[in-house]
């Protein structure tokens, strides 16, 4: 699924998210999706999300 467009991540689904001090390594962060934090319907680097840890990223990938 497009991780860019706001209608497929969904409050829940499991997700890989870079937080913006990691843009440049690239490195993920595994968690669940507790917030949607863009408004917009799409974004070209990912979804901003809060997760239920607290950690605030762009999804770059759905797991499930």
């Amino acid at each position: 699924m497009d991780h860019t467009v706001r209608s497929n991540i969904k409050i829940g689904a499991a997700v890989n998210v870079v937080q913006k001090q990691d843009q440049g390594a690239g490195k993920l962060m595994q968690g669940v999706v507790a917030r949607i934090l863009t408004n917009s319907p799409n974004h070209p680097r990912g979804i901003k999300v809060k997760l239920e840890s607290g950690i605030v990223g762009r999804v770059q990938e759905i797991i499930g």
